[in-house]
This record gives C-alpha cells, sequence and structure tokens, in this order.
C-alpha cells in the first residue's frame, strides 16, 4: 500500500511520482537551474516556481487521508458506465473546416484551426494519465483523431508538465509534424531534454508574449503548480493563455484554483470570445489547484467572457465527484445566470464566433 501512495496522490495533483523518462529530465533540470530568464522570473525564489498567494500546504497525513478516500471511499459513478459519444474525426475533415474553428479531442486537449493553421494544448493522447501504462487513470474514450492523422500541426501551447496536460509519448509522436512548442518557463528545458528541437520551443513567464505567423500568444498567471516526480515540484512554470487572431480572442486556463489573476486578466485582455476553463477534478480537499463550478463561472465573469466551455472533464477520472457532476453543475449555474455556455461532444466541430447550441451529451452516457 505504501508504494501506491505516490500514485494516487498523482492522480489528485497533490504530489507528484518518479517519471519513467526521469533520465530525460535529468539534462532539462540542469539547463533549468542555468537559466537566466527562470532566474530572473518574478515567480521564482529559493529554487522554484510560486503562485501570487501562498496555498494550502497538504501534509503527508493529508495525503494518507486521500489516498484512503480514493481506495476505499470512492462515490459510485466517477468512471462512466456506458459509451461517451465521439465523433471520428479525419484530416481531410479538419483540412476542409472553416478557420475560427475548435475540436475538443479529451480533458483539456483543443484543436483550434486559425488563419488555415492548426494550434493544439495540453495534447494527451496516451491511454493513461500517467508516469507509467500500466496503472493510473485510464481514457473514458478514445481520441477522435489519432497522430498520425493529424495535419501539420503549427503550434503546440502547453499550460504546465503534469501527466494529464503534458504527455511524453505524445509530444515525441508529434514532434516531427509541430513547427512551434510554446510553453512555460521550464517547461520546454523538458521537451529539449526529451529531444524536441530547441530551435522549435519559446518559453514564457507570465505576461509574457510571442507571436505565431499572426496569432498573437500571451502566457497569463494560473495558481497552480508542477511537477513530474518526487524531486521536481514547482522546477516549471504553470500559466493559462491569451490566444488572439485578428479581432477573435479565446482564453485557455489549463489547470488553476479561482485567484484575482482572472480580474486582471479580463481587464487587460478581455472580452473573450471564447473562454475554454477547467471545470472538474476539484474538491474541497484541494481548493487551491482546482476550481468549484461557482469559481469556474466566476471566473468567466471575470474574464468578461462571452461563451464559456468547460474543460478538464470527460476523460479521465481524476477527482472524487461523479464523472458528470462538473457538467452538470456548470450547465445548470450557466443557465441561472444566463451566461451562454457551449458543451460539444468529443471531436463535434465548433464555430468558436457563434457556436450553435449543443447538447448535454453526458446525460444519457449512463443509462
Amino acid at each position: 500500500m505504501q508504494k501506491l501512495l505516490p500514485l494516487f496522490a498523482l492522480t489528485l495533483g497533490l504530489i507528484t511520482m518518479t517519471d519513467p523518462t526521469i533520465a530525460a529530465d535529468a539534462s532539462a533540470s540542469a539547463a533549468t537551474s542555468a537559466s537566466a530568464a527562470i532566474l530572473r522570473s518574478p515567480q521564482f525564489s529559493d529554487g522554484k516556481f510560486r503562485n501570487a498567494v501562498a496555498m494550502h500546504k497538504t501534509s503527508f497525513g493529508d495525503t494518507v487521508g486521500i489516498f484512503w478516500k480514493f481506495l476505499f471511499q470512492k462515490p459510485k459513478n466517477t468512471v462512466p458506465t456506458g459509451v461517451i459519444p465521439v465523433l471520428t474525426l479525419t484530416r481531410a475533415q479538419l483540412l476542409a473546416a472553416p478557420d475560427d474553428t475548435v475540436f475538443r479531442l479529451g480533458h483539456s486537449t483543443m484543436l483550434i484551426k486559425l488563419g488555415g493553421a492548426f494550434y493544439l494544448t495540453d495534447p494527451v493522447f496516451s491511454e493513461r494519465a500517467s508516469p507509467v501504462q500500466w496503472f493510473g487513470p485510464t481514457r473514458f474514450h478514445q481520441p477522435p483523431i489519432a497522430i498520425d492523422d493529424l495535419p501539420p500541426i503549427e503550434a503546440i501551447i502547453l499550460s504546465h508538465d503534469h501527466f494529464d496536460h503534458l504527455d511524453y509519448a505524445a509530444v515525441l509522436a508529434l514532434s516531427g509534424k509541430t513547427r512551434h512548442f510554446i510553453t512555460p518557463l521550464g517547461v520546454g528545458e523538458r521537451l529539449i531534454g526529451w529531444g524536441v528541437p530547441a530551435a522549435k520551443v519559446r518559453q514564457l513567464d507570465w505576461w509574457q508574449s510571442t507571436r505565431v505567423n499572426d496569432v498573437h500568444l500571451v502566457a497569463t498567471p494560473a495558481q497552480h503548480f508542477s511537477g513530474r516526480s518526487v524531486s521536481d515540484r514547482d522546477a516549471t512554470l504553470w500559466a493559462s493563455w491569451v490566444i488572439q487572431h485578428g479581432d477573435l480572442k479565446l482564453f485557455f486556463s489549463g489547470d488553476s484554483g479561482y485567484f484575482d489573476g482572472f480580474k486582471q486578466i479580463g481587464a487587460r485582455f478581455g472580452p473573450f470570445d471564447l473562454a475554454m476553463l477547467e471545470t472538474g477534478a476539484y474538491d474541497a480537499m484541494w481548493p487551491d489547484v482546482h476550481m468549484q463550478p461557482e469559481e469556474t463561472l466566476q471566473a468567466f465573469i471575470d474574464l468578461k467572457g462571452k461563451i464559456l466551455m468547460p474543460v478538464h472533464n470527460g476523460t479521465f477520472d481524476l477527482g472524487l465527484h461523479r464523472w458528470q457532476e462538473p457538467l452538470d453543475r456548470i450547465a445548470a449555474l450557466a443557465k441561472a445566470a444566463g451566461v451562454a455556455i457551449t458543451t460539444p461532444r468529443m471531436g463535434e466541430q465548433l464555430a468558436m464566433r457563434l457556436p450553435r447550441p449543443t447538447l448535454a451529451w453526458w446525460a444519457d452516457v449512463d443509462k
């Protein structure tokens, strides 16, 4: 049981376990320590990245309690008993899709078409969101398209290095067909250590920006943490992202607890045509790193969003709630508040400027 504890805690992102790619990470870690950009970062002090406000610290006793709940007090229906609807995609469909289109591929993996090119957030295609593929959270559904079938990717946009957002196997498989990797500070060093050409990698601190063709990308704050082993907690930065193409403005939250940063981002860059906000894997036992649905709604309001797309749900069992609960709750809250919300099926084509109404597809899965 003691040996399994880190894996269960990894499921929550409360602590991390040794990554089987740690040998590749070793050189990247050395480069990270020597990076002038990291040392200059206002977010970096005493050898670690830090949030603007100190978070609740999870003790070993807290972690054991969480482990116990996951092992013996797991609620029913955290995993679907039915089949998640997935619309299979082909390369021809993607190439024929109009600009300003988004496809949700699962969890926080979004395929966005802008200016005739494709941008991919937090690509996770592996069967498990785990350092090993024999244990850990397994997918509820297969991706709508295989990596080999994807068209060339202009840029991959990464929010942080946790296993349900940074997939080692996917990065290696995508490297050859991807022109740019845009990451928070330190995450790019991991990619380079894994063999991604350094010339493809751009690393940003909070509030820094870059352009890929005519797409403007800004790394904005998030309240979270990082790490892929027992020894690298907070060695890399985490971020949310502003994505702007012409007059179209998108927000991608990555992972974050609720914090005042959403108001700052909304004031500087809002309003957003579409806000892709995390809604899932929350719990009162880890309130700082994931948002309750009520907080997701407030973040959307802070950001001055026009249309809300809840993500970080429907693919992996990473919490202690029913798998449908995040979507049930945020849909009800949005309706009560008069907020426009879109909940596309995995693989469904969605126009970002004016999404058509979507169905509560999750409601019938377990019937």
